[in-house]
């Protein structure tokens, strides 16, 4: 089969001859895929910012697809079936995964991603067939009503923004500020609407992102010195009730922490990986500040988000920039690393 295969930064290559994935274990799903994207997440191995990824690591874990062959221990799902699959892989059965922390499942993976996440790397979707693990769990059927685009946003993006905006325990009537507008961010935006906010601001540093999150509805604020002023100006001198990071960066978390209003919250959603922030305790002492983390769990919320999609509450398919086929894959991830992309999906 065809597959994207990571080399080294700013490497990307299709390979043509990878052998087919095929049923390994009784709970394992053959899917072929219909669709793919590209996250942000995958942008740290391409720029080089994880220097343990390992060459030839097919990357990818935004996908949907066709099941083509189940395990013996599979229930629910049949060949022939329309899938989505959750980017988290884990196996339903543990401690964790019972209390819906599928992130911490003991057996945790992620697609396309090496051993990052868990300690068993999974081959990625960003190919023409892809190995489920724990397939019951990780895959779940696309409704009638619900085309591969929307649902492939649910597998992850969407669900994150869910879970930032959540997390962010939005209220009906708050003035939610969303720090960083990439698609996430975008999602978050719309998903704090969903949960009753009244104004949404939108802070990101890029016009272009600006510009798609004011046609989302919220008023869009640049990055940059001064913001917390800014903020405060918006806000009656209070700064946000709510803020959303979901950019994963120390300043777009130190801005967050800044701009938030005394006894607000903070949710941070971004794929934090520093180990030097200067983290400003007496301001958030000060402030009474609840900081969270979260991480996006579709296994969790993907029937919810589906519910969501079917009645027409949201349409997430508004953050995709670019339709490109597989072969054109290591252009798509030129441009949504020079920021020319907002979202890319890719077809077979």
């Amino acid at each position: 089969m065809r597959a994207l295969q990571w080399h080294g930064p700013h490497h990307v290559k299709l390979a043509e001859d990878i052998p087919d994935p095929r049923v390994e274990a009784p709970g394992d799903a053959v899917v072929r895929v219909v669709t793919s994207a590209i996250c942000g997440t995958d942008l740290h191995p391409y720029r080089g910012e994880i220097p343990s990824f390992t060459p030839g690591t097919v990357t990818g874990h935004e996908f949907t697809g066709v099941i083509e062959a189940v395990g013996a221990e599979v229930r629910g799902l049949r060949p022939g079936d329309r899938v989505l699959a959750s980017d988290v892989i884990a196996c339903g059965r543990c401690w964790y995964c019972h209390r819906g922390w599928h992130y911490q499942c003991e057996r945790v993976g992620l697609f396309g991603y090496d051993t990052v996440v868990g300690t068993t790397a999974y081959p990625g979707g960003h190919a023409e067939y892809v190995r489920v693990p724990f397939a019951d769990v990780v895959l779940s059927p696309i409704p009638d009503g619900v085309g591969d685009e929307q649902a492939l946003l649910i597998g992850d993006v969407l669900a994150t923004g869910y879970a930032c905006a959540s997390g962010g325990r939005v209220r009906p009537g708050d003035t939610v500020a969303v720090v960083g507008c990439g698609p996430v961010g975008l999602l978050a935006l719309r998903c704090a609407w969903l949960l009753g906010a009244a104004r949404v601001l939108a802070v990101d540093p890029l016009e272009r992102r600006r510009r798609l999150a004011a046609g989302q509805g919220a008023h869009p604020v640049p990055a940059g010195e001064g913001l917390a002023d800014r903020i405060r100006e918006l806000t009656g001198g209070r700064g946000a009730d709510v803020v959303l990071e979901a950019a994963g960066t120390d300043a777009s978390l130190l801005s967050a922490l800044e701009i938030v209003r005394p006894a607000g919250v903070v949710c941070a959603v971004g794929a934090h990986a520093s180990t030097a922030m200067p983290m400003p305790t007496g301001l958030a002492f000060g402030k009474e500040i609840t900081l969270r983390f979260a991480v996006g769990d579709p296994i969790r919320d993907r029937e919810a988000l589906m519910n969501l999609v079917r009645e027409d509450r949201i349409d997430p398919t508004f953050v995709i920039s670019h339709r490109l086929a597989l072969a054109e894959a290591a252009e798509a991830f030129r441009l949504f690393d020079a920021g020319e992309a907002s979202k890319v999906v890719l077809i077979p």
